[in-house]
């Protein structure tokens, strides 16, 4: 396999960090589904992978790696890289001493022929050796919110504004971006870092939290109402594996109830649903109802709506996200075409090339 054997090549022939050196970066040009395909299967295309760390102003570029693994979802807070590299390369220690330590900005690109996306920005978390190899481990921008922030309580408040303090608390440089109104009448920060208020918000409100560290902007989306791109994808062309099967939950009823204990100390409670079904309870803090009444309509539609289960490989074309939507066709049940929310994505490159795992999340059309 042409993509293989010049992995293998680059492998062999450079080794450890180089110094920084300029790259141009190719506009993404879009390739039809088919024809695609075609280059897969015919060899036609070669993997090709940058990896930069910047570290006290300076900027390294990797030259030797063993595999890449970045996974982003929207039920995770945050984006992680894995970097494996062997320990040693023809009896020579790899030396990341200075260049490659906690802390140390990471970019990675990739992509075939040179045309290359940015596919993670953030930070290394640790640098681990095992079974004779080197792991870089990296973060997001979670990494930085891993921080303790001041006390406080704030009442009555809102997601949006809790999530400001934790931004002026951790950097202010960060922008806010955030269309999920939920309101609190009190809202309590006590000897935490700013990563466990962003969970708890998480957990209660259901809400797509995310960070976009090219643009330094911290996101909280309603579930499932975010449409970050789309993506066309085909059993006969570009899926090389799957393991989905279609749910359409016809027969599925589920019951959320939310409760909220508010701050005289009254539990509330808010239905939705349908009576009798599976019964699911979310407990949250001190909210209005109209607030209640959002997550638990968000949940019923998560637990009930018809799709897909399972996951799909495919290659690194085209780019997909977590909030994209996946137009998945089959030509031999085309009744079955349509798009999905991408929940997951987990990209991997090694020198058996580049695969994309893709778990879609509800049906959207």
């Amino acid at each position: 396999m042409k993509a293989k054997a010049a992995f293998i090549a680059l492998l062999i022939g450079m080794i450890g960090l180089v110094g920084f050196g300029n790259t141009t970066d190719l506009d993404d040009n879009s390739k039809c589904v088919d024809n695609f395909s075609i280059l897969i299967k015919n060899d036609m295309l070669n993997i090709d992978w940058y990896i930069e760390f910047k570290t006290k102003g300076e900027r390294y570029q990797l030259a030797l790696m063993a595999e890449c693994e970045i996974i982003s979802s929207v039920d995770n807070l945050s984006d992680t890289a894995t970097i494996v590299l062997p320990e040693a390369v023809m009896n020579e220690v790899l030396q990341l001493e200075g260049k490659v330590e906690r802390g140390t900005e990471v970019l990675i690109k990739l992509g075939y022929d040179n045309d290359l996306q940015t596919e993670f920005v953030g930070y290394v978390q640790d640098v681990t050796v095992n079974d004779s190899s080197l792991k870089i481990l990296c973060e997001d921008s979670l990494f930085l919110f891993r921080k303790g922030v001041a006390d406080i309580e704030m009442k009555p408040t809102s997601l949006p504004k809790v999530a400001q303090y934790l931004i002026n608390q951790i950097d202010p440089s960060f922008t806010l971006k955030c269309d999920y109104d939920i309101n609190y009448e009190k809202f309590t920060i006590h000897q935490a870092t700013a990563y466990d208020v962003l969970k708890k918000l998480q957990e209660e409100t259901k809400a797509n939290i995310y960070f976009n560290a090219e643009k330094k902007e911290l996101h909280i989306h309603s579930p499932y109402l975010e449409k970050g791109g789309e993506a066309l994808y085909s059993m006969q062309y570009n899926i090389e594996s799957s393991s989905l099967e279609y749910k359409n939950k016809l027969d599925s009823k589920v019951e959320v109830t939310i409760e909220s204990t508010d701050i005289k100390g009254n539990v509330r409670k808010v239905v939705s649903g349908t009576t009798g079904g599976d019964k699911v309870t979310l407990k949250v803090g001190a909210m209005d109802q109209a607030s209640m009444k959002r997550i638990a309509n968000a949940e019923v539609l998560k637990q009930s709506a018809a799709g897909y289960e399972g996951t799909y490989d495919t290659w690194l074309i085209p780019m997909v996200k977590p909030t994209y939507s996946a137009r998945i066709k089959d030509e031999d049940y085309p009744d079955k075409t349509a798009y999905y929310y991408v929940k997951s994505v987990t990209t991997t490159v090694s020198e058996a090339g580049g695969v994309r795992t893709i778990t879609p999340g509800i049906k959207l059309s």
